[in-house]
């Protein structure tokens, strides 16, 4: 199994919006691909990030969930016109391959 996880830093004053994108983009994803997404905040360590995670059974999956989002126009309209939540060059992917 594989699990991704995706997080950024929100920018200065904009928690609400960048949490309500978040979940805007999780509920989009999980409609268009099937694919449960969760959204969490962290507990410890710097408290400005929101999180993103998803579980593939391989890494085949994950790789066509990813080109179907980049070929959706919506999709990326929905993450470019929101990339003011964040700070830029903050966002980070990790791929576990769990045990």
């Amino acid at each position: 199994m594989i699990a991704f996880y995706r997080t950024g830093e929100i920018a200065s004053g904009r928690l609400t919006e960048a949490v309500t994108f978040a979940k805007e983009v999780a509920g989009y994803v999980e409609q268009t691909t099937g694919v449960a997404v969760g959204v969490a905040l962290p507990v410890g360590g710097n408290p400005n990030r929101v999180g993103w995670s998803a579980t593939y059974d391989d890494l085949a999956g994950l790789e066509t969930m990813t080109q179907k989002l980049m070929a959706d126009p919506k999709y990326m309209e929905l993450v470019t016109s929101n990339s003011a939540h964040f700070i830029e060059g903050s966002i980070r992917d990790e791929i576990w391959s769990t045990v």
